[in-house]
C-alpha cells in the first residue's frame, strides 16, 4: 500500500509543485528576452535599491532603479523595503519570477490552512487532494492570476495573515500580522481581529512589531519616514486615479457614483462604521469559528478601505474553501448556486469587459454600475442574506 500510495499523491502534487516553477523559469527567459513583467515587482525592487544607496523613496515621481515601462511611485511604508531587499540580487524579470513561484505557494498553503481550519467538513473534501485541487483551480479566478501577472504581493500578505490567525501556535503570535502591516497598511484591522477572538497579547504583539519597526526605519531612513507618515500617505495621486472601476471599495463606488467629488471620503467612513458594527459585533460573539471570523474581517477591510483593487481581492481563496465545505456529503446541482455565483463573479473577468478607460465610469448606466461593482456586491450581498436569515430566525 505504501508504494502505490506514493506515486498517487505525487500525481496530486505534481500540477500544484509545476506553476510555482513556470513563474521561475519564466521570469529567467524574460530576463534574456528583455520582457516586460511585473510592474508592481519592478517598483518593489526599486524601493530596495534605493534603501541601499541611499536613495529617498517619495520625494520624486519614480525611482532611478525602475525601468522604463514601471515608471511609478513608491506607494507602501518606507517598512515594506524590507521585505523586498531579496529581489535586489536578481534583475527585474527574475525578481517577477520568484515574487510569482512565492505567491502561488503561499496560496496553495492558504488553502491548505483553511480546510485544516474547518472540524466539520464533507467527506468527499479530503485535505491533501483539495488543496491539490484549489491550488491549480483558483489560479483562474482574476484577483490570484492579476497579483502573480503584475507581480502583486496580496497572496503573500494574506498568507502570513492567515499563518498567524488560524495555524501560528508559539509564543510568537502576532508578529505576523505587525509585519504584515510595516508592508502594507491595511493588515491593520486584522489587529481589530486579534482583540475580538480575544487574542490581546497576540494584538499587543502586532501592533508592538509595527511600531517597533516604524522606530526602526525612522533611526535609518529618517526622511523617508517622515516623508510617508506626512505626506505620502495621504497622497491619491501616488496610487492611480482611485475612481476607475478597478477600486472596488465603498469609497470608489461613491467617486463613480458622485462624478469624482472630493467629498466621498465624508460620506463612506460613516457608512463603513455603520457596516463595521454588525460585523466585528459578529466576529466577536463566533470567536470559536476561526475561518468565517476572519472572511468577514477580511472581506470588511475590502469593503471600507479608501482603496481595493480588483487584485486585493485574493480573500476569494479562503471564501471558496468556506462554501465548499458548507456543501453536503451529497450536494444537489442547487447546492451549488452560492459557490458558482461567487466564482463567476470573480473568475469571468468582468470588471476588465465594462467601460474602463477615459473616466467613462463617471457615465455608466445603472446596470453598469450594478456590474461593475461585483466585487465589492458579493460581501453586501451575503451580509444581507446573512441578516434576513438571522432575523427570521
Amino acid at each position: 500500500m505504501i508504494q502505490t500510495a506514493a506515486p498517487t499523491r505525487s500525481r496530486v502534487w505534481a500540477p500544484v509543485s509545476l506553476f510555482p516553477a513556470v513563474c521561475g523559469v519564466a521570469g529567467i527567459v524574460g530576463w534574456l528576452l528583455g520582457w516586460h513583467l511585473g510592474v508592481d515587482s519592478a517598483v518593489y525592487r526599486s524601493g530596495a535599491v534605493a534603501l541601499l544607496s541611499s536613495e529617498p523613496l517619495y520625494d520624486l515621481p519614480h525611482l532611478s532603479a525602475e525601468p522604463s515601462w514601471a515608471r511609478l511611485p513608491f506607494t507602501y511604508p518606507p517598512t515594506a523595503t524590507l521585505l523586498f531587499l531579496p529581489l535586489t540580487l536578481v534583475p527585474t524579470q527574475v525578481a517577477w519570477g520568484m515574487l510569482g513561484a512565492v505567491s502561488i505557494t503561499a496560496m496553495v498553503w492558504v488553502v491548505k490552512l483553511s480546510i485544516e481550519a474547518i472540524p466539520v467538513r464533507p467527506q468527499w473534501m479530503d485535505p491533501a487532494r483539495t488543496t491539490a485541487v484549489l491550488g491549480v483551480v483558483l489560479l483562474g479566478i482574476e484577483p490570484v492570476w492579476r497579483t502573480v501577472l503584475l507581480g502583486q504581493i496580496n497572496l503573500i500578505l494574506m498568507a502570513v495573515i492567515v499563518i498567524d490567525v488560524l495555524g501560528n501556535r508559539n509564543q510568537l503570535r502576532g508578529v505576523l500580522i505587525g509585519a504584515a502591516a510595516a508592508v502594507k497598511l491595511t493588515p491593520l484591522i486584522f489587529v481589530v481581529h486579534l482583540l475580538l477572538i480575544g487574542r490581546r497579547a497576540d494584538a499587543a504583539r502586532a501592533l508592538a512589531t509595527f511600531v517597533a519597526l516604524q522606530g526602526v526605519f525612522y533611526l535609518v531612513v529618517p526622511h523617508d519616514v517622515s516623508q510617508f507618515w506626512g505626506h505620502a500617505v495621504r497622497d491619491p495621486q501616488r496610487i492611480g486615479p482611485i475612481h476607475w472601476a478597478g477600486n472596488q471599495s465603498l469609497n470608489g463606488l461613491i467617486l463613480r457614483l458622485s462624478d469624482n467629488a472630493d467629498w466621498t471620503m465624508r460620506v463612506a467612513v460613516p457608512i463603513g462604521i455603520l457596516l463595521a458594527i454588525p460585523c466585528l459585533l459578529w466576529v466577536r460573539r463566533h470567536r470559536d469559528r476561526p475561518l468565517p471570523a476572519l472572511l468577514v474581517t477580511a472581506f470588511l477591510g475590502l469593503v471600507v478601505s479608501p482603496v481595493s483593487w480588483s487584485h486585493h481581492w485574493v480573500w476569494t481563496v479562503p471564501l471558496v474553501v468556506f462554501l465548499l465545505s458548507r456543501l453536503p456529503d451529497r450536494p444537489r446541482p442547487r447546492d451549488f448556486a452560492g459557490i458558482g455565483a461567487v466564482i463567476v463573479v470573480y473568475a469571468s473577468c468582468v470588471l476588465l469587459a465594462m467601460r474602463h478607460s477615459d473616466d467613462i465610469e463617471l457615465e455608466w448606466t445603472p446596470g453598469e454600475f450594478v456590474i461593475g461593482s461585483s466585487y465589492l456586491l458579493v460581501p453586501l450581498v451575503a451580509g444581507a442574506i446573512f441578516l434576513v436569515r438571522h432575523l427570521r430566525r
